[in-house]
């Protein structure tokens, strides 16, 4: 499904990453493991759109993605360490925000789908709570509902289990893997060895794979 080509990030003179080569497989969980501050994070911003890389090239379902900073975020539905959910919005709210406004959903529509994916999650009786409410876990499940309304076509995950504990972390996993079996392919950033072990179909290890 994805193909990393060569990728190379630089900061002025300083090489974050170069050459980078990497394929996450249909339905496939990767994690990428590794210190902190080694490029990880700014790999899956490159694939979202948020960064710019400054050669290689990535295919995402044989389709070349722009690699300069305006790639769309659609088709990489990115999930913040820090969740990033709106506080003044209920969670259905915040699911349903970006729909509605990007891909120009009904509001009806856009409810549905909504309710639908807290379903999944098992958060059919959190929809009309406040992020501030919520557990870290379950604030982690509604960014990770917020992403699959946009119907992206892979999920990268930027840390998911920082300052969880246990239980939180368990559930997020049970998420993870509950999509897996529903085909959905997932790119995860993690320092958490024992969460990368829980959920992933293979694990990439950024300090020793990855060019400087």
């Amino acid at each position: 499904m994805l193909e990393i080509k060569g990728l190379t990030k630089k900061y002025s003179d300083s090489v974050i990453f170069k050459e980078l080569f990497l394929t996450v497989g249909d339905g496939e969980v990767l994690s990428i493991v590794g210190p902190s501050g080694i490029g990880k994070t700014t790999l899956i911003k490159i694939l979202a759109g948020l960064e710019s890389a400054d050669q290689g090239e990535v295919l995402l379902n044989e389709e070349k993605l722009a690699i300069d900073g305006s790639q769309s975020g659609a088709k990489v539905g990115l999930i913040f360490q820090d969740f990033n959910l709106f506080p003044n919005y209920t969670v259905l709210q915040n699911i349903m925000l970006a729909p509605i406004n990007v891909l120009k959903t009904s509001k009806t529509d856009a409810k549905k789908s909504a309710q639908e994916l807290l379903a999944t999650l098992g958060m059919s009786d959190k929809g009309n709570l406040y992020p501030f409410q919520l557990s870290g876990g379950q604030k982690q499940r509604v960014a990770i509902a917020r992403a699959l309304a946009m119907q992206p076509q892979i999920l990268a995950y930027d840390e998911p289990t920082s300052g969880l504990d246990e239980v939180s972390t368990k559930q997020v996993a049970e998420v993870v893997n509950t999509l897996k079996i529903q085909g959905v392919t997932q790119l995860i950033i993690t320092h958490d060895q024992y969460f990368a072990e829980l959920v992933s179909d293979r694990v990439f290890d950024f300090s020793t794979e990855v060019k400087r």
